[in-house]
């Protein structure tokens, strides 16, 4: 017999008195019969449902089933964050069946284990089911009545309740009422775009920026095209309208302006025009008054004139009529002032290229103020009271070239002291002066052509200076003129 027989006792020997295989004993011994398997420990079905039904896996923790437990507590956050995340039905959709087969998986598992009734397990379970179902509820119905709000007052054009509001929305709200809380958002979101193009529409309405002004607008028009914001962009739009007009005149000119000629887009931002014709008549006379006063005569012409054109009832056309009238007068009297700063010769400035200054003296029977430019060797030897260098007192503008022989007067035999062998004769000439004479009401010439001043011929001594060798004569000589005869040769230029 084997030594190693295994079911010799340690104390025994192979063949010791009492073995199994001694020749005492007459029966071998057999190897103890296997026990049975434990049957599976009773449960309570309803209570594992019930704790199911939880989302947290209460159900499975009754029955022992821990690893299953967390695999439900796991399962549920997953869903319900990418339900959070997503905001979609077909999360709460997939949530609900993860739901269903939770308390249905619970049931099953009882199926072959005995059935009894646990009163504390299932008071317990219902207790946490509850709880988590009511809190759920009442998360959704708060949502829902959050959302409600938000809804009303984007319908009224509330946008700073709305957003009110939705701040009121908390991350419990967002796990169990994601589709519900979502639109909030994309109200708020909105409401944010609104705000800043508000912001815009001031900041450009103040200073007449176009530019930002269409900027502004664009996002109106982009949020309108967003289903039931109407009211909200009214609401911008006129709280924007409401700033106006600005401060400063031209600026509101420039954004009513702007406003009066945007492209009617047939929607709610048409409600600009109505502004531009409330605003935009006062603000073009402003304008008009304030560059009046700052010199600009064009730009204030161009006002006035945009007043007439687009306003023509307006009581204030009467007033852009003046302003027009004024500003033109301005204008011509500051372009004959520049063409009179730039003469310096019978050929240039004024004289070259007249200009009318409507404003003006008529040029009138009686004796006329003159503007005398040009050559002033015989002009600035008229009376006092016929010259002016003010055109705004001016009837006439006189331009004077330089004198040339007019009529010959006399001729003279002279003797040289120092060439006696060389005898002179010497005409005498009148001054003839050549004229450009302008009405300056008109900017129209106007006669005469020219003077000439009469005087004393053949001195009886008559100086000259020579250069040279010889001597050639002083050749023809103006006559000597007196201001009696100069008055007398222009005083036809100033009489009328």
């Amino acid at each position: 017999m084997d030594e190693h027989d295994p079911y010799r006792r340690p104390d025994e020997s192979p063949m010791s008195p009492g073995s199994p295989m001694s020749p005492e004993s007459p029966v071998p011994l057999r190897p103890p019969e296997p026990t049975a398997t434990a049957a599976p420990s009773p449960c309570d079905a309803v209570a594992a449902a019930i704790g199911n039904a939880s989302l947290l896996g209460i159900g499975y923790l009754l029955l022992g089933h821990r690893r299953l437990a967390a695999v439900a507590v796991l399962g549920t956050v997953m869903l319900l964050n990418l339900a959070a995340s997503t905001a979609a039905t077909w999360c709460e959709l997939l949530l609900l069946l993860w739901w269903a087969a939770g308390v249905a998986h619970g049931w099953f598992l009882t199926r072959r284990r005995e059935h009894v009734v646990r009163r504390v397990q299932r008071y317990g379970a219902l207790v946490v089911t509850v709880a988590v179902v009511l809190t759920a509820v009442l998360l959704r119905l708060g949502a829902h009545g959050i959302e409600n709000r938000v809804d009303e007052a984007r319908e009224a054009g509330d946008c700073e309740e709305a957003v009110a509001a939705q701040s009121e929305v908390r991350s419990g709200h967002r796990v169990v009422g994601a589709t519900l809380v979502e639109p909030g958002d994309a109200v708020v979101e909105t409401c944010r775009r609104l705000e800043r193009a508000a912001s815009t529409l001031y900041d450009a309405g103040q200073v007449g920026d176009i530019e930002e002004l269409e900027r502004g607008f664009g996002v109106l028009a982009r949020v309108l095209t967003e289903p039931g914001h109407e009211r909200t962009v009214q609401t911008t739009l006129d709280t924007f309208l409401d700033t106006l007009p600005a401060e400063d005149a031209c600026d509101t000119a420039e954004t009513a302006g702007w406003l009066r000629d945007r492209e009617p887009t047939r929607d709610v931002l048409d409600r600009s025009a109505d502004a531009a014709t409330r605003t935009e008549p006062a603000a073009l006379a402003g304008c008009g008054d304030a560059l009046m006063g700052e010199e600009k005569w064009k730009e204030a012409r161009a006002h006035y004139q945009r007043l007439l054109d687009a306003y023509p009832d307006e009581p204030l056309t009467g007033k852009a009529r003046s302003g027009v009238k004024k500003a033109g007068l301005a204008i011509e009297l500051d372009e004959v002032r520049t063409l009179i700063g730039a003469t310096y010769s019978a050929g240039s400035g004024y004289c070259d290229k007249p200009a009318k200054y409507s404003a003006a003296p008529p040029h009138r029977k009686g004796t006329n103020r003159a503007l005398f430019l040009g050559d002033t060797d015989y002009t600035g030897k008229l009376p006092a009271d016929w010259r002016t260098d003010d055109p705004v007192e001016a009837a006439l503008v006189v331009c004077a070239d330089a004198a040339k022989n007019g009529a010959a007067v006399e001729s003279c035999s002279y003797k040289n002291n120092k060439f006696k062998h060389f005898p002179h004769r010497v005409t005498f000439h009148k001054v003839k002066v050549p004229l450009k004479v302008y009405e300056l009401r008109t900017g129209k010439r106007v006669d005469p052509r020219s003077v000439q001043i009469g005087g004393k011929s053949c001195p009886a001594v008559l100086r000259y200076e020579y250069y040279g060798t010889y001597d050639y004569g002083p050749g023809d000589q103006f006559v000597s003129t007196t201001k009696s005869g100069i008055r007398d040769a222009f005083r036809p230029v100033v009489t009328r």
